[in-house]
């Protein structure tokens, strides 16, 4: 049952444009030199963060088609009427969604690089602190989808509700990426803790908004 939602959820995040995500980034990074000018220095300090900040502004371009269409249409509700907590339910469109915008944002990232003048070692840690920040940004979406689905104008309002929450896991990624010691391990930390805590906090906003 879970594997088929998780396999439903792919199919629809590509025909929606899970690409878009990808091009965000690169768009962000051609555009970033011509603001700055073309310091290479600058650029290179500067755009390791430019780039993870952009990667996290991405994950809110399909949060309003994650959890409110499955509500509308009475997925959820069939979902729990055949024995699945909302908790596994959580957990498993959060994954769907980590598989759907990693593996775009992680390529995308690589060109993306190249044009801020990152050097192939920041490319590396780029590429690093995508693999261990991607869950926890994907999980904290699905929590503020589930706490925004039955909003108007969700996505305007996820946007304000995501950044506060993704604030540490932004600070220690830039950190990672610039070689800041230690901020590697409290981003993987971090994202642990996310991880963990948020099909809880996702699963009690689904039961309200399933009310």
């Amino acid at each position: 049952m879970l594997s088929r939602l998780i396999l439903r959820d792919l199919r629809r995040a590509w025909r929606g444009g899970a690409w878009l995500p990808g091009g965000f980034v690169l768009l962000i990074a051609t555009v970033f030199p011509f603001v700055i000018g073309p310091d290479s220095d600058l650029l290179a300090r500067t755009g390791g963060g430019i780039l993870w900040t952009g990667s996290a502004l991405a994950i809110l371009l399909p949060i309003d088609r994650l959890i409110a269409p499955d509500l509308e249409h009475g997925v959820i509700d069939q979902l729990r009427l055949r024995g699945q907590s909302l908790e596994a339910v959580a957990i498993t469109k959060g994954f769907a969604l980590w598989l759907a915008l990693a593996p775009v944002l992680i390529l995308a990232a690589i060109p993306a690089s190249a044009l801020l003048a990152l050097s192939p070692s920041h490319i590396a840690r780029v590429v690093l602190v995508l693999l261990i920040g991607l869950p926890a940004l994907a999980a904290l979406a699905l929590f503020v989808a589930c706490l925004t689905a039955q909003l108007v104008r969700a996505q305007a309002l996820a946007g304000l509700v995501l950044l506060p929450l993704a604030t540490p896991i932004l600070i220690f990624g830039a950190g990672a990426i610039n070689g800041e010691s230690g901020a590697l391990l409290l981003l993987g930390a971090t994202a642990l803790f996310i991880c963990a805590l948020t099909p809880f906090a996702a699963a009690a906003a689904l039961r309200i908004a399933s009310e």
